[in-house]
């Protein structure tokens, strides 16, 4: 069903072309929920925008809007309010009808997006032969999260992971697997990533202090790109092994993606230069083939080029992006691209995208768009390190969350004096644990910086996913204390002679809010802000709460009683499907 804030926008419209004429009819009606209740539940400020265009006085645009305005079966007659601001207070009635709308659909009335189109999502990317670290936790959560939510609404998505599993980093590898594990050229080996990271390391000083085995290595990537029978064997070694534990951390936190690394577009990078070449783009400077890019300039002031293809004849990381990006159009068939990398890349992909556009590879009904993010900082704002200086592990990171979590829970449940099963804690360790981690991570501004801190994400209290999971228990606590079905219940109040009820303005506030769940997905649809998803969940749980603490469920007289836990029960579904779009699971009990 089309949201309030949509319906209000058409029939806004529509008093619009009543007043003014069809010149109005695409006019902009400025609807927008309102931040105070003593405004009213939206605010239009189309007035003050109009009255420059019609030479009038705003507040009497308002009133010709509002005389023009059909919206009684929505809301309380408009007020006018100011300068000319037109508030909107919405009736119980058209409440009830809408709550008792989404309660009959398994998708809380929230229709998919119209057109759909084919997404393409571009994240995580971890190097092979590296261990992921907290640098990577941004990108694979913030991807995750926006590629659940358009998913939700009905495009096509591809979760794309573009590892880096190719470059002249593999050449030093190889030479140093051929020296200390030869097997691992010809069968099977017993190294796993533990002993590839320090390997990584060491194969890293050999090259940086023997001149010897920097010939051998780079001998090693001409043997790999020539496709050489055993340092290709090699390399899918390194592959492999660096794919088996990014899997691990996959599993962990729930994250689906399907690999296309670098090494996937290789073959395609002549091309791309061919093809530039061909349309005229291309230009020579010292040697290296670049493009020259409009509104990029160096320290000089002189246009700033785009290297392609390298002066020794090699490529590099533009040069695959642009590839992957032609590919993803002409192949994939992409409406859409993200890309989710650190803000520090914002440079780098709008000089690709400016290429593909000029080269005809972007057309203009295709959007390519960098969802940027700031950095995980440590305490005081400092770089988030270990003690030794090393940047953190995501493996380390995510169990010593699961692992406070753990700790957190068997101290309550001491001063409960609960006795639970050692399984029932696993998994609620787990999943509060790494819930707690997302959560902090998907709540924040993504383009700001955030400070990491165990203790914050996992209290009970505030802006965290422990709040919201015991938002949602409490409400499954109503159920086991009531002995209530919420299905049953379900099919009770569907009844033709049951009627919900709103009579205090807490069960008003909770249920406008239900509401809104379908607005704030498609602002996150839009503009890919998942903290916005989050700060809804977070005003939804506080509202429920309120009205749990205030307004008595099942102590209450029929037909409030049932009226009330159908409320309970919108809450809980709205905040399972909200929480499963940021990739975390609701439990029952905690």
């Amino acid at each position: 069903m089309p949201s309030t804030l949509e319906t209000l926008q058409m029939r806004f419209q529509q008093a619009l072309v009543a007043a003014f004429g069809e010149e109005y009819a695409e006019c902009d009606p400025l609807l927008a929920p309102t931040n105070n209740p003593k405004f009213g539940d939206y605010q239009s400020n189309a007035a003050m925008s109009l009255a420059k265009p019609l030479q009038q006085k705003p507040r009497d645009i308002a009133t010709a809007i509002v005389n023009a305005l059909e919206i009684s079966d929505i809301s309380h007659p408009p007020e006018i309010a100011g300068p000319g601001f037109i508030n909107i207070r919405l009736t119980p009635a058209y409440l009830i009808a809408q709550l008792q709308e989404i309660q009959a659909s398994d998708r809380l009335g929230i229709e998919p997006a119209d057109p759909q189109q084919r997404v393409v999502v571009d994240f995580s990317s971890p190097n092979i032969a590296k261990e992921m670290h907290v640098g990577h936790l941004r990108s694979t959560i913030i991807g995750d999260c926006i590629a659940r939510i358009l998913e939700f609404r009905g495009h096509d998505v591809l979760r794309l992971n573009h590892v880096g599993d190719w470059g002249t980093q593999f050449g030093m590898l190889i030479a140093y697997l051929r020296e200390v594990c030869p097997e691992a050229l010809t069968g099977a080996s017993a190294l796993d990533l533990g002993d590839l990271v320090s390997f990584y390391k060491q194969a890293k000083k050999r090259f940086d202090e023997d001149e010897g085995f920097q010939t051998k290595a780079r001998q090693e990537v001409v043997k790999l790109q020539s496709g050489d029978e055993e340092s290709v064997r090699g390399w899918k070694f390194l592959c492999e092994q660096s794919r088996q534990e990014f899997q691990v951390i996959y599993d962990l936190l729930d994250v689906r993606l399907t690999e296309r690394g670098e090494s996937f577009y290789n073959p395609l990078l002549p091309q791309v230069v061919a093809d530039l070449d061909k349309i005229g783009l291309l230009e020579t400077d010292q040697g290296a083939k670049c493009v020259f890019l409009e509104g990029f300039t160096n320290r000089s002031g002189d246009p700033q080029p785009l290297i392609v293809q390298k002066s020794d004849g090699g490529y590099n990381y533009a040069t695959t992006d642009l590839a992957a990006l032609r590919y993803r159009v002409e192949q994939d068939g992409a409406d859409r691209i993200i890309y989710v990398t650190d803000a520090g890349q914002a440079t780098h992909f709008a000089q690709v995208f400016q290429v593909a556009r000029r080269a005809g590879w972007l057309p203009d009904n295709v959007e390519a768009v960098h969802v940027p993010f700031g950095l995980v900082q440590g305490e005081g704002g400092k770089k988030l390190k270990t003690r030794a200086g090393e940047t953190v592990r995501l493996r380390d990171l995510l169990d010593e969350a699961i692992s406070r979590a753990k700790k957190d829970l068997q101290t309550r449940l001491a001063a409960e004096q609960r006795e639970e099963t050692p399984e029932f804690i696993d998994g609620v360790a787990q999943v509060v644990g790494i819930s707690a981690v997302k959560y902090a991570d998907l709540s924040q501004n993504r383009t700001s910086n955030y400070v990491f801190s165990y203790d914050k994400m996992l209290a009970l209290q505030g802006n965290t996913a422990p709040y919201m999971l015991y938002a949602y228990v409490r409400i499954q606590g109503i159920s086991r204390k009531g002995g209530i079905d919420w299905e049953t219940s379900q099919k009770l109040s569907q009844a033709s002679d049951f009627q919900l009820q709103l009579d205090d303005e807490l069960e008003l506030g909770l249920a406008k809010h239900i509401l809104q769940l379908g607005e704030v997905l498609r602002s996150v649809e839009a503009e890919l802000m998942p903290n916005r998803l989050c700060q809804y969940l977070f005003e939804l749980s506080q509202k429920f709460n309120q009205f749990y603490d205030r307004c008595p469920v099942l102590q209450a007289e029929e037909p409030q009683r049932t009226s009330r836990l159908m409320l309970c029960y919108l809450t809980a579904r709205t905040l399972k499907l909200g929480l499963s779009l940021l990739g975390i699971p609701a439990l029952e009990r905690m």
